[in-house]
């Protein structure tokens, strides 16, 4: 199968960029987004042209650096990582908009690389526990009711890609951070920094100019990992009852 491709193509933070089309046959079903850029890229540099930058490491919908919005959604069609999305999820002869994530917290690094930084310090305010140093305790040390470690399992699946600020219409990393202190502030380990650390990753999401949450649910929807939605709310509660107590 044959797909145009219209990158988004900027050379650097302060350049003004656009949109690029490349045409790329050779198309299979079953190859990967990110193995189409890989394929122009790779005749991009036998042409003797720049190759179109973007993120990627582990390819297996994992480490969530490959975040790009395909056709206007975040991480394409289908509720997954942009390296598993194969191209079984499109026809041949499509022209497929590829750009970086739109976020003023997410600045453009280059063409569809962004810097998602921010994300990395609302985790350094608080998203940590204390513990002593030496060698890892046993697994029945700290008794875990199921419950509570069914939802800190959940939550922790997060792999902070960023596919919830780049769909929320107003920026907001709410579902991230939700995901980020739900996950700690259920779990015995994380009650002793239980309310600095939603006070302080909130205060940090607010200083890094993330947008504010509106709950339209779109970060829920386009998170790969199915973060649900309640976590926001469980993060109200949680910001409020340690706003309470630190009053």
């Amino acid at each position: 199968m044959k797909v145009t491709l219209r990158v988004w193509r900027q050379p650097g933070p302060d350049a003004t960029g656009g949109m690029v089309p490349y045409e790329v046959d050779g198309v299979t079903p079953e190859m990967s987004f990110l193995e189409v850029l890989d394929t122009l890229n790779e005749r991009l540099i036998l042409a003797g042209d720049e190759p179109v930058a973007f993120d990627h490491d582990c390819r297996e919908g994992i480490c969530g650096a490959c975040g790009v919005v395909i056709n206007g959604r975040a991480h394409g069609p289908e509720r997954t990582t942009a390296c598993q999305l194969h191209m079984r999820a499109f026809a041949d002869g499509d022209v497929i908009d590829v750009e970086p994530w739109r976020a003023s917290a997410f600045p453009v690094v280059k063409d569809l690389v962004v810097d998602r930084s921010a994300f990395d310090r609302i985790i350094g305010a608080g998203g940590y526990i204390t513990a002593p140093t030496g060698s890892a305790p046993d697994a029945h040390a700290t008794p875990v009711p199921k419950p509570a470690a069914e939802t800190a399992f959940e939550h922790a699946e997060c792999i902070g890609c960023g596919a919830c600020v780049a769909a929320c219409p107003n920026g907001s990393a709410m579902l991230f951070t939700a995901a980020k202190v739900v996950h700690l502030n259920t779990l015995p380990q994380g009650a002793p920094e239980r309310e600095s650390r939603v006070l302080d990753m909130v205060g940090q999401m607010d200083a890094e100019g993330f947008g504010g949450c509106t709950n339209t649910g779109e970060c829920a929807v386009a998170c790969p990992k199915g973060i649900p939605l309640a976590a926001i709310s469980s993060l109200n509660r949680e910001f409020l009852r340690a706003a309470r107590k630190s009053a």
